[in-house]
Order: C-alpha cells, then sequence, then structure tokens
C-alpha cells in the first residue's frame, strides 16, 4: 500500500467527521447556503470538501460510484482504505462523486420508492464554483437562495419526482453546498 493511500483521512476522526457532518447537514437544511468542510486530504481530482463528505458519509455498507475521472486507482485505494466503501456502478449508488458531465444520466440512479424514499441516491458533484444566479426556493429557504447550477431542466424534473428523487451535494475547494429534492430550482435571474 502506498502512502498516498494511508494519508489524507481525519486525524482527529472523531471531532472532524461531527464537523463535517454538521456542515453538510447545514447545507442539506439550508439549501444553497454555502458551508465551509475541512479535515480531508484525498487524493486527485477529488477536492477536499468532496473527500470529507465520503469520509463522513461512506462506510462499507455504502455503495459508491466513482464517475469519470474520480474512478482511478489513486481514489479507489483512498477510498477503501479510510471509509471501506465498495465501489460499485450508478444503478447500486448510495452516493455518486464526479463532475457534472460525468455524472449523466441522472436515470441511472436510485430514486427511492414510494415505500423506502430514503433509498435513493446522492450526486456530489464536483464544481468549479458554488456562487450564482440560479433561484431556489422551498424548505429550509427563507425567500430565495442563489446557487450556481450547470443546468435546470434536469433539477426541476428531479423536484417533480418528490418525495421520490435524488440529492445533491456541489463541492468546491473546500466548501459545499447542497440542493436537496425537496427545494424548487427556478431560473437564473
Amino acid at each position: 500500500m502506498d502512502a498516498q493511500t494511508l494519508r489524507g483521512g481525519f486525524t482527529d476522526p472523531a471531532i472532524q467527521s461531527a464537523h463535517a457532518f454538521r456542515s453538510v447537514m447545514e447545507a442539506m437544511a439550508r439549501p444553497g447556503t454555502i458551508q465551509d468542510i475541512t479535515g480531508a486530504e484525498p487524493p486527485a481530482p477529488l477536492s477536499k470538501a468532496a473527500g470529507a463528505v465520503l469520509l463522513t458519509l461512506c462506510d462499507a455498507d455504502t455503495p459508491v460510484y466513482l464517475a469519470g475521472d474520480t474512478d482511478c486507482a489513486d481514489v479507489r485505494s483512498w477510498l477503501a482504505f479510510h471509509t471501506g466503501a465498495p465501489v460499485t456502478g450508478p444503478s447500486q449508488a448510495m452516493f455518486a462523486v464526479g463532475t457534472w458531465g460525468a455524472l449523466g444520466p441522472l436515470s441511472a440512479y436510485p430514486v427511492g420508492t414510494s415505500e423506502y424514499p430514503d433509498r435513493s441516491a446522492t450526486l456530489i458533484i464536483e464544481s468549479d464554483t458554488l456562487s450564482g444566479n440560479t433561484a431556489l426556493t422551498g424548505p429550509g429557504i427563507k425567500q430565495t437562495a442563489y446557487l450556481n447550477l450547470p443546468e435546470t431542466a434536469a433539477f426541476q424534473l428531479n423536484h417533480t419526482l418528490f418525495p421520490l428523487g435524488l440529492d445533491f451535494i456541489f463541492t468546491c475547494g473546500d466548501q459545499l453546498a447542497a440542493l436537496p429534492r425537496s427545494a424548487e430550482v427556478s431560473s437564473c435571474t
């Protein structure tokens, strides 16, 4: 096992994972808000934020799909060593990570069932920026929040599936923002 695989996990797992979990929950509870998340130093091409989310939310019972450039030996080894999460295809994934272009089509991921809407995938989308001009409304948003989204139609369609559908976490550097399926996506302003 090489040194890159062993490095980059939480140095104080109990404290750092609690802080990271809080950041993810704050982002989900308040769609469109940008949260800082630290503690992970994953191999490229994963951002620090994506690495921290994976370290916090994944374990040996959490199938992960690595899309595009994220599906490389360094990331696979790092994820296996630090979380034990199995790598799978999109149809079995509880989490998927990659760029927007690499993660498509969204129809490949589980959206839950009427009995178990929570059995859907969460997509971790690596982004160049989080601040944007796409308007969001819905639960957890006072009036309107704004986020940089790669498009609007796919997220609008996803919202029509509610209470089924996918949840999204956008990562950039050491920050994240979330778009749960309950949030409505308007248009760019």
